[in-house]
């Protein structure tokens, strides 16, 4: 005789957590072999930082907690935490800024908050917003990317002890810049147009150089999220939207200190955390009516804080504070009750 012990509706489930997060490492790849080709080799050691911490202080919250620790270190949500957050640091981050980032992902915003599932804001984003707040040089050392890198210079170079310091400080001076979303934040504020700053180097066709073609390559892995059903595509959708009309309104008053919808959509974390960051199903909307509300605000507020916040970016601070608004969200928009039209 067999029993059934779980709850109903004793429907069979079409994705695992472990299935779910193996699917977004796989979409993350095309995004992370696009970082490595345009701004070298910093943002795998990133990487390696980031999930080996991580791993560890899963394991050790683990145990404190009194609970099993190989089921939760298999599902790989410490692992997708890591890597999104490594995935948002300078690639020439000093490797104590990736080893806190991630204990305080682990640790802060997610175990004392009782672990996965219960965590209100996303981890991930959580740690970088308290990096950029803490150490806000570190945080915005980028490297060139590998078309505007020096004459005889590479990314190895980087990584190659030097003897003589002064010449290690002067090889980093000389292939590291602003973003562009910084770099034409800044320059705006100097009234300078946006024609005038589109001039410069680092900025491509469409966006920025290198960052472009980062961001095309998430879209991508996203499109493939879709795919699997793994994400739906409201929040995305909703995201990109919300950026992408608020942008388009005021650059059609301000053409000339107002960058394009398209600058702001390739630019900087935008299609990173339409498709990866704020889809976290823990921390965002529950019915698809709230999900799509969801990201358009995240959109909407990403654009303000870009545009007249402290920050160049904007969707590490927007993720976090609609985040606080998601029980909101929910109220108004409730989930369709299993079995009910």
């Amino acid at each position: 005789m067999h029993f059934l012990t779980s709850n109903a509706p004793f429907i069979e489930p079409q994705n695992s957590i472990q299935k779910m997060m193996l699917w977004v490492l796989i979409a993350l790849t095309p995004g992370i072999a696009t970082m490595v080709w345009q701004f070298g080799y910093g943002v795998l050691a990133n990487i390696v930082i980031c999930a080996t911490t991580a791993l560890i202080a899963e394991a050790v919250m683990l145990s404190l907690r009194g609970r099993p620790i190989r089921p939760f270190l298999s599902d790989l949500s410490a692992v997708v935490t890591a890597v999104l957050l490594a995935l948002a640091l300078p690639t020439l981050a000093p490797w104590w800024l990736p080893f806190i980032g991630a204990l305080i992902a682990i640790v802060i915003a997610k175990h004392l908050y009782g672990g996965l599932g219960y965590n209100p804001f996303n981890p991930a984003m959580i740690a970088f917003a308290i990096l950029i707040v803490s150490f806000p040089k570190s945080m915005t050392v980028w490297v060139l990317p590998q078309s505007l890198l020096p004459t005889g210079t590479s990314f190895l170079d980087v990584f190659t002890p030097l003897t003589d310091q002064q010449a290690k400080k002067a090889l980093i001076d000389a292939i590291t810049a602003a973003t562009p979303l910084d770099e034409m934040k800044t320059q705006l504020n100097l009234n300078k147009t946006v024609e005038e700053i589109r001039t410069s180097a680092v900025f491509g066709n469409l966006a920025g150089q290198g960052w472009q073609w980062v961001s095309i390559a998430y879209l991508i892995g996203g499109l493939v999220l879709m795919y699997k059903k793994i994400i739906t595509w409201h929040i995305p959708a909703g995201l990109l939207f919300g950026l992408f009309i608020i942008s388009f309104i005021f650059y059609l008053i301000e053409p000339s200190i107002k960058p394009s919808p398209l600058f702001h959509l390739l630019s900087g974390g935008a299609m990173l955390g339409a498709f990866f960051i704020a889809t976290d199903p823990v921390t965002a909307a529950a019915s698809l009516k709230g999900r799509f509300i969801y990201g358009l605000l995240i959109g909407m507020l990403t654009y303000i804080i870009r545009t007249w916040g402290g920050y160049p970016e904007g969707i590490a601070f927007a993720v976090i504070l609609i985040n606080m608004a998601v029980p909101l969200i929910d109220h108004y928009t409730p989930p369709r009750v299993y079995g009910h039209k």
